[in-house]
């Protein structure tokens, strides 16, 4: 963990502000207050909630191209703002269905306060049955376009009323004044009765008065608040009202008095605060992704991809500030492992280790270590690694008691139990244009979003044949075996544009819940299984732009392809509790050809299915987990 949370006693849960936004100009009115009311809980996050809306029944994944700017154009303005917040989400929808979903945030983050800008582009209406009583306290923010900015803030006026609502306000005003070094004027219109709202507001505010040196002063109106306030306002540059509880409509944040109220008000900071509803018992947990996951309603298939596509579609340039993932990691207490997978790789492997130590290891700490996982190469590959001072290990070594089998999945497997970190990044050792950012774009979307459990790379794919680089070529098992099984097969999963790519990083916390297939399988199989235990929204895909490497002879294709549909049959077979497996063929015969003649040369290929690394005793020992189903 890091000093900032070790420095308060655990008993004391984090306070989080949900922020939805969907434009820059709303992330510019929210996010500054967002950071104040942070700042002045011992545990403050925010959590950012990214709006696109598209028109009800169009193609959502349209919107990932607005999406990626809306992402920029906020990254931009928490940047400006020295704003981190702790998750970033992404949400597509239908104007009519984001409403919804944010209450669904609010019950995933377990949020504390909602902030929301008026007039916004996030919501059409401010208007909910969840508004009546809300879970989380609600701020409205109107800002006008001159009114001033929050660093112009140095005068807060809180009218008083005696609501339910003004507690909540008062909270509110005072992160304000702290962060700002402002003051605040209580304004009471008392109309007729000056004596009688003075002694009420003395009974309910005198040892405030008195103890908190925010409150600059308190002011007696008599005439009605809808003439005392406008004038008052033009002394200061922030009003704070608690919501109105007249009119009929509960489940309205505003009506049509207050809206009245406010658009008389000269061009100032306006706020209005409803408070959390009081709870019958203790704050509920936070809702894990697999519950808010099992609890959202279907969807059809279709839009679902859409949606997905457009929301966990990243690309490596959101994340190439590296001080910020760094920022990330350490408040979240996470640690990161990179593993390198490698079979005879000594043309590439010396430049991926010095590019990607000197990066994300010496210029900034964003990974805490980087192993060499070898698969018993006869040339270079191991001295190499030893001479940079990575460490080594030959995975058909790691666990013995278990065997071994060739494979990559199987290194990778292994890999789990001797790699140490939180999050896991493994990456191929073939690519001849290594840059960070097949390691840091992997990383942006778990750091930011704890739903997400899982990203894939993908990018260009320019093959190296001897000098040449030959445009447009690679990804034939992708286009001609992978994507068509899954399209049939497995719907949900046909957005991901390269779902065998070798870049990809997962949660510890996941893959030790899944199997892995020993071979070339072992991509399809981890997209299935973190499909089927964890859903789509787990997963994210983000462009790594261009990845230059080796080509693969037909034969070698040929064989990952026949691996690649064992894969999908068995999951078929898991799916749909029928046999298929057992009477297929697991040879293969590859077609050879040489001085004239033909002959058949067959090769046993066999996916083979490691158990979840957490049902070995020995990880669990290692890292002090439970066996799934145990109780404490």
């Amino acid at each position: 963990m890091s000093e900032a949370r070790h420095a308060h006693p655990p008993a004391i849960a984090d306070h989080r502000i949900l922020v939805p936004v969907a434009s820059a100009a709303e992330a510019d009115m929210l996010l500054p207050l967002a950071n104040m009311l942070a700042r002045s809980q011992p545990l403050g996050q925010i959590v950012t909630l990214l709006v696109v809306t598209v028109p009800k029944g169009e193609d959502a994944s349209q919107a990932a191209a607005a999406m990626a700017e809306l992402r920029a154009q906020v990254d931009e303005v928490m940047r400006r703002h020295n704003v981190l917040p702790l998750h970033v989400h992404t949400l597509v929808r239908p104007a009519d269905e984001v409403w919804p979903a944010i209450w669904e945030y609010v019950d995933l983050e377990n949020a504390h306060s909602l902030l929301l800008a008026w007039p916004n582009r996030v919501v059409p209406e401010l208007r909910h049955p969840r508004l009546a009583e809300p879970p989380a306290r609600v701020v409205l923010v109107h800002r006008p376009e001159t009114a001033p900015t929050w660093a112009d803030v140095r005068r807060i006026l809180l009218p008083v009323r005696g609501g339910p609502n003004e507690e909540a306000a008062l909270r509110v005003a005072f992160s304000i004044a702290h962060a700002r070094d402002a003051r605040i004027t209580l304004l009471h219109a008392a109309g007729s009765s000056p004596r009688e709202a003075e002694r009420l507001v003395m009974q309910q505010f005198g040892p405030i008065l008195r103890e908190r040196p925010e409150i600059h002063r308190s002011i007696i109106a008599t005439e009605p608040l809808e003439k005392a306030l406008p004038e008052e306002a033009r002394r200061h540059q922030v009003v704070i009202l608690g919501a109105s509880s007249r009119g009929d409509d509960p489940t309205a944040l505003l009506n049509p008095w207050m809206e009245g109220l406010i658009a008389s008000l000269p061009p100032v900071i306006t706020l209005i605060v409803k408070a959390e509803a009081r709870p019958t018992g203790p704050r509920p947990a936070r809702t894990s992704a697999h519950e808010h996951r099992s609890r959202r309603p279907a969807t059809p298939l279709t839009v679902l991809v859409d949606q997905w596509f457009a929301e966990n579609t990243f690309h490596s340039r959101e994340f190439e500030r590296l001080e910020e993932l760094v920022a990330l990691k350490e408040a979240q207490g996470l640690t990161i492992s990179l593993g390198l997978p490698a079979l005879n790789e000594e043309a590439t492997i010396g430049n991926i280790i010095r590019t990607i130590r000197k990066a994300l290891m010496e210029d900034v700490p964003l990974l805490d270590e980087m192993v060499l996982i070898d698969s018993g190469s006869v040339d270079y590959t191991r001295e190499i690694a030893t001479d940079l001072g990575i460490p080594v290990y030959i995975h058909q070594q790691i666990l013995p008691k278990y065997g071994a089998y060739h494979g990559k999945g199987e290194a990778l497997w292994k890999s789990l139990y001797v790699l140490k970190g939180d999050i896991i990044v493994w990456i191929d050792t073939d690519i001849r244009n290594i840059h960070p950012r097949f390691v840091y774009g992997l990383l942006g979307p778990l750091l930011r979003n704890p739903r997400i459990q899982y990203v894939k790379g993908f990018y260009r794919r320019p093959l190296k044949q001897g000098e040449r680089i030959i445009a447009g070529g690679g990804g034939r098992v992708t286009e001609l075996t992978a994507r068509p099984l899954l399209n049939l097969f497995f719907p949900e999963l046909s957005g991901l544009i390269q779902p065998l790519s070798g870049e990809y990083a997962g949660r510890r916390q996941a893959l030790e819940r899944l199997p892995f297939f020993t071979g070339y399988g072992v991509e399809t199989g981890l997209l299935i299984d973190f499909l089927e235990h964890f859903g789509l929204g787990a997963i994210a895909q983000v462009d790594l732009l261009e990845r230059i490497h080796r080509n693969q002879s037909l034969q070698n294709l040929s064989k990952m392809a026949f691996a690649i549909i064992q894969v999908v049959i068995r999951r078929l077979e898991d799916r749909h509790k029928i046999k298929l497996m057992e009477d297929i063929n697991k040879r293969m015969n590859l077609i050879r050809y040489e001085m004239g003649r033909y002959w058949l040369e067959p090769q046993e290929i066999h996916e083979r299915e490691r158990p979840p690394m957490i049902t070995l005793p020995e990880y669990r020992a290692k890292f002090a987990r439970r066996a799934p189903g145990e109780t404490a």
